[in-house]
């Protein structure tokens, strides 16, 4: 079936805007919803994280349902999901109404994110799957350069609901895209059943670990995350056992590739999803900017990574992954490590500069991260590879929240954000970012050890 393959990667590149932009876009927003509905600094915090939870639980899922009914028709559905919901937060009543919306919004992103590259790297050859996946993630940091821009500008204008608003009209262009101009389907797991009883073990465990990680340091904390951890291990015994397991779990024993790419974009995401949520609250309340401007200083980081993102990909089609991944996770502690020392006195200009050095950190590792993740398997794992990287990603974003979360109940409290905390709220920022560099600093090593990906390629030509 000849496919078009500008049409697939603009449409891929689309949603792949999307959903960062939607994530950027709201932490800008965070201090506005909280003024609106009285929130406390914990309920502030779990509008972007029940999101990545919700989207983290499905994302496997649909990855291993995309691969055996189509990748197309749950990357349709997802963006209908997401579209919808975006409405549906625009006009919620109360936070409690606006978390419920944000989790079927999760449920929507997991449809997107675990189909998307898996369409791309269906489509795309070997040689040009690195100069494609830059662009694609390109894309992802082009939605975070523009969020705190554009959510700035509307919240200061026109309130915080019309973030929602813009994301629902951009999701039913989205939708035309897909229906119009993306023709055919992909699917190379027909023969295989699904795992009903393994994406159920695998689903509650997610929840539990992931639930017990946020609600720390709280009393049940240990107990979600024993259990999640327990579940994890019932759901990795059940899967070796099973014909046609949702993840092939022997893929993390057999490929080093894999199974460390993985490892590396799990650490990465650790280390460095909380900054735009910090640095948000900070530029906001200890800087006393507005949104609109905070956006400005943060688009810094973003527009960076847009830029080199690409160059990036391009250069691991040529260069090992590993080798261009691990100089980027460099940089990103380097920037880190910066950002521990940050005070409420420091000139805006340095912060922008720390923010570039994190944005061209960010920006190299992540294509050449993913070229490798699904360069190293067989076509027919495209959607499970595609929605695990996805999962790692999620996981990652979720804990670097959960650790901010955590900081925050340690340092301040279940308190609206006021004068009186903001000192708390810095030495919160330094203990935050100070884990934060610890993390990348052991995902350097993760990152080099993972192993070459072109002269696996070349062994297997010959």
């Amino acid at each position: 079936m000849k496919v078009n393959k500008t049409i697939t990667l603009l449409t891929t590149s689309l949603t792949s805007f999307l959903t960062p932009f939607m994530a950027s876009s709201i932490n800008i927003a965070l201090p506005s919803i909280a003024e609106e509905f009285k929130a406390d600094a914990i309920t502030l915090a779990w509008i972007p994280t029940i999101y990545l939870l919700a989207a983290a639980v499905f994302l496997v899922p649909f990855g291993k349902l995309a691969d055996i009914y189509g990748r197309k028709k749950i990357f349709l559905s997802g963006i209908i999901v997401y579209t919808i919901s975006s409405f549906l937060c625009a006009i919620a009543n109360s936070s409690m109404a606006l978390l419920f919306f944000r989790v079927i919004q999760g449920f929507g992103g997991a449809m997107i994110f675990g189909t998307g590259v898996a369409l791309l790297t269906s489509i795309f050859p070997q040689n040009e799957r690195g100069k494609v996946l830059g662009i694609n993630t390109a894309s992802v940091y082009s939605g975070a350069s523009f969020g705190p821009l554009i959510g700035g500008f509307l919240t200061q204008h026109l309130t915080w609901r019309s973030i929602f608003f813009l994301n629902a009209i951009l999701g039913i262009i989205v939708i035309f895209f897909v229906l119009v101009f993306l023709k055919g389907e992909w699917k190379f797991s027909t023969g295989d059943k699904f795992d009903l009883a393994g994406a159920t073990v695998y689903s509650i465990s997610l929840v539990l670990l992931l639930y017990g990680i946020a609600d720390l340091p709280g009393t049940t904390a240990i107990l979600f995350i024993a259990c999640g951890l327990f579940g994890t291990l019932l759901f990795v015994l059940h899967e070796l056992r099973t014909e046609c397991p949702i993840i092939n779990v022997r893929l993390f024993k057999r490929n080093s590739v894999f199974a460390f790419s993985n490892l590396a974009a799990l650490i990465n995401y650790a280390a460095t999803a909380g900054v735009g949520f910090l640095m948000s609250l900070y530029l906001q309340y200890v800087k006393g900017i507005s949104p609109q401007n905070a956006g400005v200083i943060l688009v810094s980081q973003a527009v960076v990574m847009a830029c080199v993102a690409p160059v990036a990909g391009r250069l691991s089609d040529r260069v090992e992954p590993r080798i261009i991944s691990s100089a980027g996770m460099f940089l990103t502690f380097l920037a880190l490590v910066c950002l521990a020392f940050v005070s409420d006195g420091i000139n805006l200009g340095i912060i922008v500069i720390i923010l570039v050095l994190l944005g061209a950190g960010l920006g190299l590792f992540s294509s050449p991260n993913t070229n490798a993740v699904m360069s190293s398997v067989d076509k027919r794992y495209y959607g499970v590879a595609s929605a695990t990287l996805a999962t790692m990603r999620i996981i990652g974003q979720m804990s670097s929240l959960a650790i901010a979360m955590l900081f925050i109940s340690l340092f301040i409290g279940n308190v609206q954000i006021t004068g009186a905390v903001i000192p708390l709220l810095v030495s919160t920022m330094h203990a935050v970012f100070a884990v934060f560099a610890a993390l990348c600093f052991f995902g350097i090593f993760a990152s080099l050890r993972r192993g070459n990906v072109h002269a696996n390629h070349e062994l297997q030509k010959t």
